[in-house]
């Protein structure tokens, strides 16, 4: 909590948050008097009105989540929308935001990255989120549930290929952890272990060392489907260069008609 933070919280004519028992134990240590109402995803569209009237009548609105920073997932971008429609000023107090300080401490490169959010609980689903994101030369950022961790780490490897890799978990609170590796070894470290416990973050590195030549590329992929399948090809080279299993495919299915 910043002081201005502090500051606003207090000055607040009231507080929407995720659940007012837990913003309760925050308020009671700063000693914030301020009232409180429930606001999540599943009363959204019934308060969102409420508070835009509150903001009408010249009241001080805030807002605050669980953990970590408001509208990173979580149904607050609404309310925002809302407010700047109706013309009334909106400001950001950031606390701790989990896909940042795990992107500061995680070793990967931080010059670009794609945060996105929980990925699908479905194992087809979640490998076709995966492949949008294959290609993106950045570090990717995915909050991901304890008990899916090890099956989201297999499909990221099956899907991105063998990357560097880093598993996030409690940040910033007692019990904060960073596991690094490969999702290779990650997955089957989770998979031994079981689920953890509390909240995660998984972070992908971007494509390691590529062919940077389509004359390189073609020609491991000449040297392999002397011996392989099309499909078998394409997975041993993706996973040699870093490439796109789907660029890779792709290209190996238009030599294979060369031949």
């Amino acid at each position: 909590m910043t002081f201005r933070a502090v500051d606003t919280l207090a000055a607040a004519d009231v507080i929407a948050c995720e659940d007012t028992r837990v913003t309760a134990k925050l308020l009671s240590a700063y000693d914030i008097q301020s009232a409180t109402v429930p606001y999540h995803e599943h009363n959204a569209a019934k308060m969102r009105p409420v508070l835009l009237d509150r903001l009408q009548r010249g009241q001080i609105v805030a807002l605050v989540s669980d953990a970590g920073t408001p509208l990173i997932s979580d149904p607050g971008y609404k309310l925002v929308r809302d407010a700047i429609d109706t013309d009334f000023p909106v400001t950001a107090l950031p606390g701790a935001s989990a896909p940042l300080a795990a992107l500061a401490a995680a070793g990967l490169p931080t010059d670009r990255f794609l945060f996105a959010g929980f990925l699908p609980s479905r194992s087809v689903s979640r490998r076709n989120a995966l492949t949008s994101t294959e290609s993106v030369a950045a570090t990717l950022i995915f909050f991901e549930s304890p008990r899916r961790l090890a099956d989201s780490l297999k499909d990221m490897h099956d899907v991105l290929g063998p990357r560097e890799a880093v598993v996030a978990r409690e940040l910033t609170k007692r019990f904060e952890e960073f596991r690094r590796g490969t999702l290779e070894s990650l997955a089957e470290h989770y998979t031994a272990a079981g689920a953890p416990k509390g909240e995660v973050v998984v972070l992908v590195g971007p494509p390691g060392a590529m062919a940077t030549e389509t004359e390189d590329l073609d020609s491991l992929l000449l040297q392999a489907l002397g011996s392989m399948t099309v499909r078998d090809a394409a997975a041993t080279v993706s996973a040699a260069t870093g490439r796109p299993r789907r660029e890779v495919y792709t290209r190996a299915l238009e030599l294979d008609r060369e031949k």
